[in-house]
């Protein structure tokens, strides 16, 4: 069932506008990357989606060439940009959206789980803009969109490895762009806070349950309060992606592209001192699961 699967996605029988722009996107098979990959196409974009997991939406299996890939794995990374290249003939755009969240106190996240997840927040993005660059530069333009979050430079307790994990790509982002001035291709971030996924419930479900005690506030601010999906000032994915397409299309593409106003005010908040900052941050966990309680009460649910 799986192959079958695997020979439906990679199916290139779809008819081929050469004179479209192509897209290739990364953790395209939900939440983000799908909606990305749908504006895209709606936008006359030929979309090549890609994730690690091939059970692609049918829509999107249906419109877009689709491959498997795990941005880890640096060869097949190779393989699929020339695979694509030697399809389409070029690549426009690459979008590396593919992440997850690894929870818990600094001290109690296993290495190997941090390490794994640091291989796809940062090594994978390395290793597809390798790839892609040397046709980009060839050809004298294009352009690379890097998701990330506002978490990349603010961060908060039970996040620590997660906003460790952006603030890199936030390091690696502005490295790029400033190494590829004057080559025709940008390089810029698009930096959402909470998004309407099932990101969150992922991330809550592969919580540990080797615990220091120290830190039941932490984790209950993880499990009970907004602190991981952001309640009701979670941005949905369409939202996201809109702004991620402004990020491909603008002529002038600014550095980085912050989502909503919440993601903009944490933005510019981190200039403040930590003084300042740190209390906050400890207090919007606590704050956070008084609010889910009072938003299930007025909603009927306890």
């Amino acid at each position: 069932m799986a192959d079958q699967l695997r020979e439906q996605i990679q199916s290139t029988d779809r008819p081929v506008d050469a004179d479209a722009p192509v897209a290739l996107i990364t953790g395209a098979a939900s939440g983000i990357g799908a909606a990305v990959a749908r504006a895209c196409v709606e936008r006359g974009w030929r979309v090549y989606a890609t994730d690690i997991d091939p059970s692609f939406p049918s829509d999107v299996a249906e419109r877009c060439h689709c491959r498997e890939l795990d941005v880890t794995d640096t060869e097949q990374c190779q393989n699929v940009v020339d695979s694509v290249l030697s399809e389409a003939g070029h690549i426009d755009a690459l979008v590396n959206n593919a992440g997850y969240a690894v929870l818990g106190p600094v001290e109690d996240v296993d290495p190997a789980d941090e390490r794994r997840q640091f291989d796809v927040l940062v090594h994978g993005v390395s290793a597809l803009c390798r790839a892609v660059l040397p046709s980009m530069r060839a050809a004298g333009r294009g352009r690379i969109v890097n998701v990330s979050s506002v978490l990349g430079h603010s961060a908060y307790p039970g996040l620590g490895s997660y906003c460790a994990g952006k603030a890199a790509l936030e390091a690696l982002t502005d490295s790029l762009r400033m190494e590829l001035h004057g080559t025709g291709v940008d390089v810029v971030l698009v930096e959402p806070a909470w998004v309407d996924t099932d990101f969150a419930t992922t991330a809550r479900e592969q919580l540990g349950d080797d615990r220091t005690a120290d830190y039941e506030a932490t984790y209950a601010a993880l499990e009970d309060g907004w602190v991981v999906d952001g309640g009701p000032f979670a941005s949905d994915p369409e939202t996201v992606a809109a702004t991620v397409v402004d990020a491909l299309t603008d002529s002038s593409p600014k550095a980085r592209y912050p989502v909503g106003r919440f993601a903009r005010f944490v933005r510019w908040a981190h200039f403040l001192p930590a003084a300042v900052q740190d209390p906050i941050r400890r207090v919007m966990g606590r704050a956070s699961i008084t609010g889910r309680r009072v938003q299930e009460f007025i909603s009927g649910k306890r």
